[in-house]
């Protein structure tokens, strides 16, 4: 569920395993995750994936019959592989399902935290918000947050796998396998390199944990002291905030329309790529192994946190930058 191809080791065994497979797309209402989506299904429908498109969220009767329609499905399968397990309509689902065996599948930094609250056994809630008080939502869903939980916890009859190009140290009955890219770096690439350098974008404007004018400042300083030319954009940027960057920096912004690893390796792509605290720090390096691009990421000021910022931002954003410059050996700088 949430629709991105499992990148295995190359393309002969991704074929060999996508005989029985079903992609579901729980579609999201924002432009630009639709856009990547709908990119990534062409992408699975040419590796031989059956894809399945559902606008879950398009309208008031939308959730129900998008879980009527999947139920039936969700009973038979053998294996479910979810691409966020915070997501609440993945929850959701999760109840109806009765696989034996669960696979997360997702590169994104939530994953680190998934695992530590697997572990820990708190109840699951997307970092940005951990230490906060939960909502009259969080409170009406708790029930079924709370059987998914139990549901994403490895039992007898019941197996849990990680698969994740980030770094995670899961309980001992749940099996991580490392994502390498090898699919990515077989089907894109090498890519053509630019004399300039590139920047990735982030969404911690939007999600409330860095202040809009810090973080505009820190990514002028970090174009003038680099040579940066293009910003490549969250797709959860918001539209005024780039065009505000944009006008202040001269910085091209590119909006792409499949994840950024893709991107890259179909170049072309700056032989430096900066990057705040994200996914990037530890997809970018395996992704572009063997091209010549260096990859630099840029802590977080702690002055540059928002009063809404939670109590785990701080430790979290260090946490990401920190591990991939342990495991992938990258520069830090600073804005």
């Amino acid at each position: 569920m949430n629709g991105v191809p499992a990148q295995r080791s190359g393309p002969q065994d991704a074929a060999a395993a996508h005989d029985d497979l079903t992609v579901v797309v729980l579609s999201p209402t924002d432009p630009m995750s639709r856009g990547q989506l709908r990119r990534m299904a062409e992408l699975a429908r040419e590796e031989g994936m059956r894809v399945r498109w559902e606008e879950a969220r398009g309208g008031p009767t939308a959730p129900l019959r998008t879980i009527g329609g999947l139920s039936s499905l969700l009973r038979r399968a053998d294996r479910i592989v979810i691409g966020d397990p915070f997501s609440r309509y993945v929850q959701l689902l999760l109840t109806v399902a009765r696989a034996r065996d669960l696979v997360v599948v997702d590169d994104g930094t939530a994953t680190m935290e998934f695992v530590a609250q697997l572990g820990s056994g708190e109840r699951l809630v997307r970092w940005h918000r951990r230490g906060s008080r939960p909502g009259a939502r969080d409170l009406i869903f708790a029930p079924f947050a709370a059987s998914a939980r139990r549901r994403l916890t490895p039992a007898r009859g019941r197996t849990v796998e990680v698969f994740s190009a980030m770094p995670v140290q899961a309980p001992e009955a749940v099996t991580v396998t490392p994502n390498t890219f090898g699919w990515t770096r077989a089907r894109f690439g090498p890519p053509r390199l630019t004399k300039g350098a590139d920047m990735v974008g982030t969404s911690l404007v939007e999600t409330g944990v860095v202040d809009p004018e810090r973080y505009l400042e820190a990514v002028a300083a970090l174009a003038r002291t680099h040579g940066v030319t293009r910003y490549f954009a969250h797709r959860r940027e918001s539209p005024e905030k780039l065009r505000t960057l944009h006008l202040r920096t001269g910085l091209e912004i590119v909006r792409p329309d499949l994840p950024l690893e893709l991107i890259a390796r179909r170049g072309p792509v700056g032989r430096t790529v900066l990057s705040f605290p994200s996914t990037v720090v530890h997809t970018l390096p395996p992704a572009l192994a063997g091209t010549g691009v260096r990859v630099l990421a840029c802590d977080i000021d702690p002055g540059w946190l928002t009063e809404k910022a939670s109590p785990r931002a701080r430790g979290f954003l260090a946490d990401v930058t920190g591990t991939a410059r342990d495991a992938h050996g990258l520069r830090m700088v600073a804005a």
